[in-house]
């Protein structure tokens, strides 16, 4: 371990500062991702109107990055078990900031597409690989809420970067949000380097593609698979045209959009490590449940809403905000229970590439249904609604079958 701590300190507590620095380090390099995918969303009014393009050629910039990311992700679970994951992150972390300042220096769509794409190709895996050594390095017991840790850079991204970078957009243009997070990628890949934990490959004598075949055939891994594909499928159907249907059809303005990233990022940094607790403490499947009840009933409203009051508006998106995070802290650790230690990096790895196809695929599936009618409104969006809804209750019976094949992974930790 590269850490060292003063030998006059308890282990308990060396070993409870170690992995605090490692959680917050990884949350760090997780807002970066997650702000460069989400600012994407409440540019979206914006870039339509700027390169005067069509919602689905709005939806091609957003699927961009999960397309990409989700071939990466599955070449990734090839060989990167045989990698030091640590260095592998940091070179595409590297990769990642590059692409981004390629976003920020992007002068027409077709340049912008391009550069989402390789945003994508780095940062999907580096994602995976965040949520592997989050695996490898904190125990079961604690798992959840390790999880809910980095889980908190949606909500610190939805407070403090969403609300920076469409400030920057209202003084200086789309660019600005871009070369922002290009210039912050700078620090934290330097944080990165000093206090990750260099963890070497696995043990692996298998051929990789004989690897990729059992990640590919094991019956756990493939109900995995599809809780993972349902679960993001959901959430991104109604994402990507949330922001412009807010302005289009409930009046509010572009630069309000701020407020429903500031409102609903600051209650979700608070829920975020109580689900994590939960899932800790509880079945894993049943936390998942009451959170998708609650998500089923935002999205149904979030998808009608009309001219509405303000503060309705940004209680409904609140919520909305809410359970989207709150179901994927029980997810993500009753996944990553039920894979062995052997092959976590390359079926996380693959894993991404599924959840980043599964965003790609609903991003081009909501752009197909939603449409521009003559007085600027978007319709389409209700039936959009309906769709993840379907997706909602889907994810809770691959969970269930989930837990079927493997129960351990759902089981309270504080019950082992």
């Amino acid at each position: 371990m590269p850490f060292r701590l003063p030998l006059t300190s308890p282990p308990a507590t060396r070993a409870a500062t170690s992995e605090r620095g490692i959680l917050f380090t990884l949350a760090a390099v997780q807002f970066t991702h997650i702000m460069d995918f989400m600012i994407m969303m409440p540019l979206g009014a914006g870039l339509m109107r700027v390169f005067n393009i069509s919602p689905t050629q709005f939806s091609y910039l957003v699927a961009a990055y999960g397309l990409a990311a989700a071939v990466t992700g599955f070449a990734g679970g090839f060989f990167i078990d045989r990698l030091d994951r640590k260095h592998a992150l940091l070179w595409l972390f590297a990769g990642f900031g590059a692409a981004t300042l390629g976003c920020a220096l992007a002068p027409t769509f077709l340049w912008l597409l391009a550069a989402r794409l390789a945003a994508g190709a780095c940062g999907g895996v580096a994602g995976s690989l965040v949520l592997s050594i989050v695996s490898d390095v904190i125990p079961p017991e604690r798992r959840g809420r390790g999880m809910a840790v980095v889980m908190t850079a949606f909500p610190l991204a939805s407070v403090i970067g969403i609300p920076a970078g469409l400030t920057l957009a209202d003084l200086f243009e789309w660019h600005a949000p871009f070369l922002l997070l290009a210039v912050l990628s700078v620090p934290i890949w330097f944080i990165a380097s000093r206090y990750l934990p260099a963890l070497p490959p696995s043990p692996i004598k298998t051929h990789p593609g004989r690897q990729m075949w059992e990640i590919l055939t094991h019956g756990v891994h493939l109900r995995a698979f599809m809780v993972t594909a349902a679960l993001v499928f959901a959430g991104a159907l109604i994402i990507p045209f949330m922001s412009p249907s807010l302005v289009a059809n409930t009046g509010l303005t572009e630069s309000q959009l701020k407020y429903v990233y500031l409102f609903g990022g600051a209650a979700t940094f608070f829920t975020t490590p109580l689900f994590g607790r939960l899932t800790d403490r509880h079945d894993k499947l049943h936390v998942l449940a009451g959170v998708t009840f609650a998500a089923i009933a935002s999205t149904l409203v979030l998808t009608r809403l009309g001219s509405s009051p303000i503060a309705f508006t940004l209680t409904v998106t609140t919520v909305f905000f809410i359970t989207m995070a709150g179901r994927f802290t029980p997810t993500t650790a009753m996944i990553s229970n039920a894979v062995e230690q052997r092959y976590r990096g390359g079926f996380m790895s693959v894993n991404s590439a599924v959840q980043q196809a599964a965003g790609g695929l609903a991003n081009l599936t909501a752009g197909a249904l939603v449409v521009r009618n003559a007085s600027g409104r978007l319709e389409g969006y209700p039936r959009v609604g309906w769709l993840a809804v379907f997706a909602f209750a889907l994810t809770l019976v691959l969970a269930w079958r989930l837990r079927s094949a493997a129960p351990h992974a759902a089981t309270p930790a504080i019950a082992k």
